[in-house]
């Protein structure tokens, strides 16, 4: 064996030498911890770099208590839930096994709503509504929505599965009724096109289109787990969305569209050179850039961002990040993007997120009930001694 080809190993080398199974094999990959390339006697096979596999066979050995283990699958580790909906692999976001870009394409959230929650065919009619809740805040308006729900409605569990698909198409409803600021009828994204200024059917409702397919799901975030974690006890449809909007609520979550914002507002102040190195310099986040789940480049803002034009500020902010730091834009980049692109109100980057998110949170919801098991980690006491 040559120099160059014993830095590469075969994925069942490289496997035997981790102790894992071949999807964690290929989480790793999907996360950057381990390189991968082309076969270059087989096409068809993957060739793994040697030096990686052993960095993480040595970093799992130096941890093997369980208390460790179970801290660091905590923050961006190993998945803690099995989930038949979403996952990442090989840099692309996939939805029940189909490519979520792809889907953008051509579906409404409606349609991958139903494919999230594993169902197909016609859309489920909806129960009758009522009017949402008033205010100009379409954050308050979703939350106070979905807490309304959330007090009323029975416990998922034990449900027949045709009431919860209603339940679930309802409560989609229900959230961009209030996002909207009005009962509607038709596609939600034409609904919350119609709500912000954009004509129905026009190029601003496709781009809202394309957001909201590409923000349905992602895996365990914050956010999924919470409304899991609801789920899990029973909670009603409406509970387990709204502790998932609880959670997507969070600066560090669906709220990263102001940070965003505000380190746009200091490029267009300073200039994206100074801006920029001011961050770096004391040690700052460059919101909006770069993804632990995409080493390449977040998908979905390319997905989004190749349909339009962003306004010239943030297309300087965006070159200078990629010259400097050698980071690409993430979703979070491309809703500000869009929204300034259509003008559309501040709150509406949150507002996609959450209409979007509210099909996946659903989708797992009706998940984890179905396994019927409560989600309860135990603590690892670290204060006082016990007397």
């Amino acid at each position: 064996m040559t120099a160059r080809t014993a830095d590469w190993i075969a994925a069942e080398d490289a496997r035997a030498r981790l102790g894992v199974r071949p999807q964690t094999l290929y989480a790793y990959v999907s996360r950057g911890r381990v390189q991968v390339r082309v076969d270059p006697n087989d096409p068809r096979r993957s060739l793994y770099r040697a030096a990686d596999i052993a960095a993480l066979a040595e970093r799992k050995a130096r941890s093997r208590k369980p208390a460790e283990v179970a801290a660091g699958a905590i923050a961006w580790g190993e998945p803690v839930l099995a989930s038949a909906i979403t996952t990442v692999a090989g840099g692309k976001l996939f939805y029940r096994g189909r490519d979520a870009v792809a889907l953008a394409e051509t579906e409404t959230l409606e349609a991958v709503a139903r494919l999230l929650r594993g169902g197909h065919g016609a859309a489920l009619k909806r129960t009758d509504r009522p009017q949402p809740p008033s205010g100009a805040d379409m954050r308050a308006r979703a939350f106070t929505a979905l807490a309304e729900r959330a007090g009323a409605d029975p416990p998922a569990r034990g449900r027949n599965p045709l009431a919860l698909a209603v339940e679930a198409a309802t409560l989609l409803d229900v959230l961009t009724d209030a996002v909207a600021g009005a009962v509607g009828g038709g596609a939600i994204a034409n609904r919350l096109a119609l709500a912000w200024g954009q004509g129905p059917g026009g190029p601003g409702a496709d781009l809202i289109r394309r957001a909201l397919v590409l923000l349905a799901d992602h895996e365990l975030n914050a956010s999924t787990f919470a409304a899991r974690v609801a789920a899990s006890t029973g909670a009603s449809l409406a509970a387990s969305a709204l502790a998932g909007l609880s959670a997507l609520s969070g600066p560090r979550h669906g709220g990263a569209a102001a940070a965003v914002q505000a380190f746009a507002a200091e490029a267009a102040q300073n200039g994206p050179g100074e801006a920029l190195a001011l961050r770096l310099a004391e040690d700052r986040a460059l919101p909006g850039f770069g993804h632990p789940l995409y080493p390449h480049g977040d998908p979905r803002a390319e997905a989004l961002l190749t349909r339009f034009s962003p306004p010239p500020a943030l297309e300087r902010l965006r070159a200078a990040v990629r010259n400097v730091a050698g980071l690409e834009p993430n979703v979070d980049f491309a809703l500000v993007a869009l929204a300034e692109n259509l003008r559309l109100p501040k709150e509406a980057p949150f507002a996609l997120f959450a209409v979007a998110r509210c099909a996946g949170w659903i989708a797992h919801a009706i998940e984890q009930g179905q396994t019927g098991q409560l989600i309860r980690p135990r603590a690892r006491y670290v204060g006082v001694e016990p007397a």
